[in-house]
């Protein structure tokens, strides 16, 4: 149990993920005495096992369109003002070696370690205590308006609380639902929450192709009737994941279909009918494979033409050819659902930015509450947004923090 005169501190923050460790260390920075409460045995959970191991920690394209929320206005002026320059020349102050991936995505060459011990480090500059393995029993506020935080560590008291408890996606990394707890319990709306950048899984015959694929990736245009990603799938023992799946399933609809185009890039009906011309005696398999795994276009040989799977192209029909062409063009999947907040990357919706201060992440009707990161309703594609979310959120909040009461509230 901490010793009295400790459980007095300027700013206290929930959580000490990727928001909470950056809002805690620019806080401690501008002189503010700081306490990071985080349940875990280790902060910086996700931060490690985030890109592979390698932190895609911000993206070099970052927009407010880049982002799902209920107001998609809300993350304009965060955004704004904490910048993906910012953080990367603040990456680049700690020398920490990164490279460019696809869609303008930014990795650590060696660990994402690197990007969480910059954040401690960040931490230790501004002299924030931080305290692990807490369990928080309740969150109350006293006739003084100070919050007090009553734990197995003992009871703290602190002016401005922020809550930075992430969302509920990977429970094995400690997500839970207390963000949302404390949000309710101060009168504010949630939002209705689903598992977001999170692979598709099937119950019907796809799932014994997929299975049979399984480790084979391919680049589709994946899409519905809302939003459409030109990346990779990768089949799995239990549906579909890769970039594009994860990106599309946060628009996605429990019982609506998906359509994969196999050949996002080529008229392949043009290309199936030239090819009766020019390669008369060639197997439709074989013109397929010049883009196609072989192993994947047996699974659609005998899904789509087994009729004519030995059959030269010339002697199929000109409207066969076109069928199949738009087949693979527009090929109907129905997923059975996804693989839930165990494997996804983010949390979908949650506390209603309608109540929060877009320039300072503060609750309007409850000063001194601060929401920043994935607890609220604003969720950003895959490539390193999210990351971005969470680097703008704690900037705007610790902005605040420093702020003369008066100026804190918009």
């Amino acid at each position: 149990m901490l010793e009295e005169p400790n459980k007095n501190y300027d700013v206290i923050i929930v959580g000490g993920g990727a928001s909470g460790l950056m809002c805690a260390a620019l806080c401690g920075q501008q002189g503010k005495k700081v306490l990071v409460l985080d349940k875990a045995n280790k902060v910086g959970k996700k931060i490690l096992m985030s890109g592979g191991g390698r932190c895609n920690f911000t993206n070099l394209y970052v927009t407010h369109e880049n982002y799902l929320s209920n107001n998609p206005h809300f993350a304009k002026s965060a955004l704004s003002r904490y910048t993906q320059w910012d953080f990367i020349a603040l990456v680049e102050r700690y020398n920490i070696s990164y490279h460019e991936r696809l869609h303008g995505e930014l990795f650590c060459d060696n660990s994402a370690k690197d990007i969480l011990n910059m954040l401690l480090d960040e931490c230790v500059q501004g002299g924030v205590q931080i305290r692990t393995q807490c369990d928080i029993e309740s969150i109350q506020q006293n006739e003084d308006a100070q919050f007090v935080i009553n734990s197995n560590l003992g009871n703290f008291l602190t002016p401005d609380l922020v809550i930075a408890s992430g969302g509920l996606s990977i429970p094995t990394m400690g997500a839970s639902g207390f963000g949302y707890q404390i949000a309710e319990q101060f009168g504010l709306k949630v939002l209705p929450r689903r598992a977001g950048l999170v692979p598709f899984t099937f119950s019907d015959q796809t799932k014994g192709l997929t299975d049979r694929l399984s480790g084979l990736a391919h680049e589709v245009n994946l899409s519905n009737q809302r939003q459409n990603f030109v990346e990779n799938i990768l089949f799995t023992h239990r549906g579909i994941s890769g970039p594009a799946a994860l990106q599309l399933s946060n628009y996605w609809q429990p019982s609506e279909s998906i359509s994969v185009n196999l050949y996002p890039s080529e008229d392949l009906e043009a290309t199936l009918l030239n090819a009766k011309k020019s390669t008369p005696t060639s197997l439709l398999r074989t013109v397929l494979a010049k883009h196609l795994s072989k192993n994947l276009c047996t699974e659609l040989q005998a899904l789509f033409w087994p009729d004519v799977k030995d059959a030269p192209i010339a002697e199929i029909s000109d409207a066969r050819l076109r069928e199949i062409a738009h087949t693979l063009q527009h090929w109907q999947l129905k997923p059975s659902g996804t693989e839930g907040y165990r494997t996804a990357e983010v949390t979908l919706g949650g506390l209603d930015t309608d109540q929060i201060s877009s320039k300072t992440m503060e609750c309007k009707s409850v000063p001194g509450l601060f929401f920043i990161g994935e607890v609220l309703d604003v969720t950003g594609h895959l490539g390193g947004f999210n990351f971005q979310w969470a680097w703008a959120s704690a900037f705007a909040a610790s902005e605040a923090i420093q702020a003369p009461a008066s100026n804190t509230q918009s």
